[in-house]
């Protein structure tokens, strides 16, 4: 489908949790879920407002006046900004703002005035890679006014977008898809959707790590790194400053990047594949896709678990925690990990525990642990952690899954995909699915008893391993 003035409205047809208006008209959007309509001088207008995780506002403004909408740190309580180096201890609340462009010019002198922010904050947010922006966006959530709505579809009238050349042409993807903000001067028209992320998420690990001691391996295609807990392998989508992959090319002096060609949790150690190449990171791929790789894991668990395969399945949900049944239900994902052996260790004594920032979410027994060694058969996103704590043997440190399996412990009819579910209806197992969610942590601040032991692919021919994993620091 082009993009001509009678498909423009189906641009917006898919209600992002944001908005964005173009030219002449609109101006702010704070990150949106409630709204804030405001009075100024008399004359009705919806005036911008800013956005943490526990106050969410989206507002639009009817003003061009980009200085007399911008939003103040600190009025709404915000830090006084400065630069995003050095590095802070603790992640801050998320913030971020959504905007439209209503005249166009750089990218960088525009959401400084926009959102009342110092240039050298904002060129770090663009070379962070926390600022995106995008031809066009889709109308206002369910939550907005009546009011709100009206003002939105007098701003994007087709009348307005098509006379637009950058649109004319495009798809309706196109026009919706986001693109990083790649350099400070980089052009925005009037019109344009900018995204920031105005508190990135941080990763104060990678500025105490010797990177050098943790090259496994480096060859002409690829680099084998023994990834530190409490990082990220290629960044985030706020974030691809503070990763493994710029780090160790860092390292290593490389003028090209190191490319991702897998992951594994930020608070996992262990072994991890970049390559150095576009075209080894597609080879790569596809030796995940064709199960060449081969992946073991250790995990130190908080109770034993059975040698064997493990299969559960997990419900098809891209989002923490992750939820599984040891009960086949349609559409969800299978997943098997083989324990290979299991054996009584020591818990990790108090100063281990506060080198790696590891909590123990009120697990009862704290004498013996387990380690296992794990061959993942199937690689979902937190699938050893969600398995194991299902199992009734969480892995110590991860806040996530261990409250929940501390309350199943408590109340075993608590888990509706558990073996004791006591729900009978469906309206009953949304509450029950509901009120497990409630049961699982925060994510956890560093590390967690999970290591990535060894990788290779092509039978063996490629055989990497990590060092000893923290928690045997201290084993006799």
């Amino acid at each position: 489908m082009k993009m001509g003035s009678a498909g423009l409205a189906s641009i917006f047809s898919n209600g992002y949790r944001s908005l964005s208006v173009p030219a002449s008209s609109l101006r702010t959007l704070a990150s949106s879920s409630l709204y804030k309509h405001c009075k100024s001088n008399g004359k009705s207008a919806i005036l911008p407002c800013s956005s943490s995780s526990k106050r969410k506002l989206s507002c639009l403004s009817s003003r061009v006046d980009v200085v007399q909408t911008a939003t103040t740190s600190s009025v709404n309580g915000y830090p006084k900004y400065d630069r995003l180096l050095p590095c802070p201890s603790d992640n801050g609340p998320p913030r971020v703002e959504h905007l439209v462009v209503s005249e166009g010019g750089p990218v960088l002198e525009y959401i400084c005035k926009a959102l009342d922010l110092p240039l050298l904050y904002v060129a770090d947010l663009i070379h962070f890679g926390a600022v995106y922006y995008a031809l066009v966006c889709p109308q206002p959530p369910p939550t907005a006014t009546p009011e709100q709505v009206r003002i939105f579809k007098q701003v994007t009238a087709p009348s307005v977008l098509c006379k637009r050349a950058s649109i004319k042409g495009k798809t309706v993807r196109e026009a919706q898809k986001t693109f990083r903000i790649t350099h400070v001067e980089q052009f925005v028209e009037a019109g344009t959707y900018l995204r920031v992320h105005v508190h990135p998420k941080r990763f104060p690990r990678c500025y105490e790590i010797d990177w050098k001691s943790r090259i496994i391996a480096v060859t002409d295609s690829y680099v084998v790194l023994d990834k530190p807990a409490g990082t990220s392998v290629g960044g985030t989508t706020d974030n691809i400053e503070e990763s493994c992959a710029t780090f160790a090319s860092r390292a290593l002096g490389f003028s090209t990047p190191l490319k991702t060609t897998h992951q594994i949790d930020n608070c996992t150690e262990g072994c991890v594949v970049l390559a150095r190449t576009k075209d080894y990171c597609s080879v790569f791929h596809g030796k995940i896709r064709e199960k060449k790789v081969k992946k073991l894991y250790l995990a130190l668990t908080a109770a034993p678990v059975p040698i064997g395969i493990i299969t559960h399945y997990m419900r098809p949900i891209n989002m923490a925690p992750r939820l599984v049944s040891e009960d086949f239900i349609k559409g969800w994902y299978l997943c098997q990990l083989e324990v290979m052996e299991c054996k009584e260790v020591p818990w990790p004594d108090s100063v281990i525990q506060e080198n790696y920032c590891i909590e123990d979410s009120g697990w009862p027994l704290k004498d013996l642990a387990y380690e296992c060694k794990i061959n993942l058969l199937t690689g979902r996103t937190h699938q050893i952690r969600a398995q194991l704590a299902a199992c009734g043997a969480p892995i110590v440190g991860d806040s996530t899954y261990m409250t929940a399996a501390i309350a199943e412990m408590a109340n075993p009819g608590l888990n509706p995909f558990g073996k004791h579910k006591k729900y009978t209806s469906e309206s009953d197992n949304e509450m029950a699915i509901t009120e497990w969610i409630a049961q699982f942590g925060k994510e956890p601040s560093l590390g967690i008893g999970l290591q990535a032991c060894q990788i290779s692919w092509d039978d063996g021919e490629h055989f990497y391993e990590a060092r000893s994993p923290w928690w045997r620091s201290r084993m006799a």
